[in-house]
């Protein structure tokens, strides 16, 4: 049959097979709001209908400011339901940044978090485009002249729930827009299809990928902002799943508290998000009871093995790394031990372990020469990563960035990385933050996860600075966990046997706090700009 792919259909599952599921959410002031799947079908519905009534239109762009709460869940469906089409804005990035991405998405709508109006204000004027704000009151009243989100809701049909009111809807239509981080240039809108979105969704539910599942109580620490949350919230409402949503509240104490009492099976989060978190429950191994805990996701940059390791071993906590990018949906590898593998030494189980993977179903990958020729799988060559497949962009909004895709249909990743003879993929590093040095190639990735097993290195992030005989030379930024120290002799010594001479750290700076992305990546360019010249400042040896 040709049967549309729609969110529409994951949105009738969750109402007809799934009212009784349940989402929690956490407000500013720490509370816990709970429904069932059968209200957030309703509350969607409502939401649906009030931007018709408002003047949506199949196309239109509702812009969404908010945290990961049940609100930002119900714009998730809601305005792909009628055909319009939701814009998550990256709440950690500068107002002149925001006022670029809402003016070239050309969001006409906003639904924003009260408590981030503060933040609005300060780019809205700047956007033409936007016509109707709607305040969700998450932590007060709506002042005028907004729009406040439950009023709007409260004024909608309670009949209006099923699918039968919706239209049928193209699976190549537009459901979500996501923007890239802008690290390199402004940043490039993404468009995910509701295609590609359901894809993506049954993908994760697979048991070799995430597993994500009916009896799953699934925490996406990874903001709803950032690439659909890694389409945990997709995912979990046509499976069922139970939902729980941090809100603002991300500090590690804070997030183990909501894990314990809600008994959390799968969260999802930035590797910078579980070191803090490992720190702590190394201080207090015995405070939370995490026994329901399958898995940590942890994905957005290299997981260190230390951290993969030391969940495991101290805490008897699961770590599954996966790799992925906004261009992607975002998943596009996991790190599964395949069978025989298994069976093998610590060592190498570590390995895989830490490694990013081979590919989820439906993703195809190679790497590639500077010359653009494809690289053996031998577990040694460097290339840059290219993959295609049915959730990876065909190209960027507008048109942009069209040197990012290949004539043959392939999308260039920017990551540096080997394949082995397994599938199994190892990230070097990001093709902007690799050092070359001396003409050679020294990945910055390798080095901080040996440092970042020092046991008192809490973060490691290796950049490199000018130097005037090797063109560049690697400088290892170090944050050292509370009460420990550790000298620039002693980190040197603990990495020293463990590479050739000439990658080892020039030099070693301690910022007190590694710089990030909107993110929570690792901020390489501001610790350049920032220490850059430090070889040339030291005197000659």
């Amino acid at each position: 049959m040709s049967f549309p792919l729609t969110l529409t259909h994951f949105y009738e599952r969750a109402r007809t097979l799934f009212p009784r599921g349940e989402v929690v959410s956490r407000r500013p002031d720490r509370s816990l709001v709970r429904y069932a799947y059968a209200d957030f079908c309703r509350r969607t519905a409502r939401l649906a209908r009030a931007l018709e009534r408002l003047g949506a239109r199949p196309g239109d762009r509702v812009a969404t400011l908010c945290w990961n709460h049940r609100e930002h869940l119900e714009v998730y469906f809601g305005p792909p339901l009628i055909g319009a089409v939701v814009h998550t804005l990256n709440l950690r990035l500068h107002p002149s940044e925001l006022a670029y991405i809402a003016t070239h998405a050309e969001d006409r709508f906003v639904i924003v978090d009260r408590c981030l109006l503060p933040l609005f204000d300060k780019f809205a004027g700047s956007v033409r485009s936007i016509e109707r704000v709607i305040v969700v009151p998450d932590d007060g009243p709506t002042p005028e002249p907004y729009l406040d989100y439950e009023r709007l809701l409260a004024g909608g049909d309670d009949g209006a729930t099923a699918t039968a009111g919706f239209p049928v809807l193209d699976e190549d239509r537009a459901a979500m827009i996501c923007y890239t981080s802008g690290t390199t240039g402004k940043p490039k809108g993404v468009v995910y299809t509701h295609r590609s979105t359901v894809l993506h969704g049954l993908a994760i539910g697979l048991v070799d990928t995430l597993g994500v599942g009916e009896a799953d109580t699934v925490l996406p620490v990874v903001p709803m902002f950032h690439a659909s949350a890694w389409g945990l919230p997709y995912a979990a409402v046509a499976l069922g799943a139970k939902l729980v949503f941090p809100g603002p509240h991300l500090d590690p104490a804070s997030l183990l508290d909501l894990m314990a009492a809600e008994r959390v099976t799968l969260a999802a989060g930035v590797p910078t998000i579980w070191l803090g978190m490992l720190a702590l429950l190394d201080e207090h191994p015995k405070r939370w009871d995490l026994s329901a805990l399958r898995t940590l996701v942890v994905g957005g940059q290299a997981a260190p093995p230390a951290l993969i390791e030391g969940f495991a071993r101290r805490h008897g906590i699961a770590v599954t790394h996966a790799w992925g990018m906004t261009e992607m949906n975002p998943l596009g590898t996991v790190a599964r031990l395949k069978r025989h593998l298994a069976a093998a030494d610590d060592e190498a189980r570590l390995a895989a372990r830490a490694s990013q993977g081979h590919p989820v179903p439906f993703v195809e990958q190679r790497h590639v020469g500077e010359s653009g020729e494809v690289l053996p799988w031998d577990g040694a060559t460097l290339g840059e990563l290219e993959v295609r497949g049915p959730w990876v962009a065909s190209s960027y909004l507008g048109g942009e960035g069209a040197d990012r895709f290949t004539a043959d249909g392939w999308f260039k990743t920017g990551d540096v990385v080997t394949i082995d003879a397994e599938g199994y993929v190892r990230i070097a590093d990001r093709s902007k933050d690799v050092i070359k040095s001396g003409g050679e190639w020294i990945s910055s990735v390798a080095l901080e996860n040996a440092l970042m097993s020092h046991p008192a290195v809490l973060e490691a992030a290796v950049f490199a600075a000018r130097d005037s005989c090797y063109g560049e030379r690697p400088i290892a930024a170090i944050v050292l966990k509370p009460g420990r120290e550790a000298t620039k002799a002693e980190l040197a010594d603990h990495i020293r046997d463990r590479f050739p001479k000439w990658w080892l750290p020039e030099e070693y700076v301690f910022p007190g706090q590694i710089p990030r992305t909107s993110t929570g990546k690792f901020q390489k360019t501001a610790l350049r700009e920032r220490y850059g010249d430090v070889l040339a400042a030291r005197p000659p040896s």
